[in-house]
């Protein structure tokens, strides 16, 4: 059972913390969770489901205790009106490099909302910060995003 989802698993790990080491230890930790608790599972088919719950609140656990929040009041969110076809020419893999270089409250909010599906409530109340925080982080890492990738783009270095 662990080799079929491990990967994915660690993935999300991987995803939320930006560090391979600490990817690792979540999803060991994950694991044993999941393991020792096995017993609370009510329906063996949703184990993935039920274990990728566990994965991102160790996840979020482990970030909490890390990462500082700095709320952000002043963005420019009008470069969400601007056309973003220009992406479908970067690989995912230049992208994903990209989201792990962005500052950790902004990585930890763009995975969780636009990957992982959480609303800004829901990340709010994970990670102990209030909705307007997780908003901003999320406009903050799109722009981050935007920026660096379309240097990326200019520079031939997708």
């Amino acid at each position: 059972m662990f080799k079929s989802y491990a990967r994915g698993m660690y993935n999300i790990c991987l995803r939320m913390t930006g560090n391979k080491h600490d990817a690792e230890d979540i999803l060991q930790e994950a694991f044993y969770l999941a393991f020792v608790n096995m017993n609370k599972l009510k329906n063996i088919d949703s184990f993935g489901a039920w274990l990728k719950k566990i994965v991102v609140n160790q996840c979020v656990l482990f970030l909490r205790k890390q990462i500082h929040f700095v709320a952000i009041d002043s963005l420019n969110q009008d470069a969400d009106y601007e056309n973003d076809d220009w992406i479908s020419e970067i690989s995912m893999e230049v992208i994903n490099k990209e989201i792990q270089c962005l500052p950790d409250g902004c990585r930890v909010v763009f995975n969780l909302y636009l990957l992982e599906n959480y609303s800004h409530k829901q990340i709010a109340e994970m990670m102990g910060i209030s909705e307007s925080t997780s908003k901003s982080q999320y406009h903050r890492a799109k722009n981050i995003l935007r920026v660096q990738l379309k240097k990326k783009l200019q520079y031939g270095e997708v």
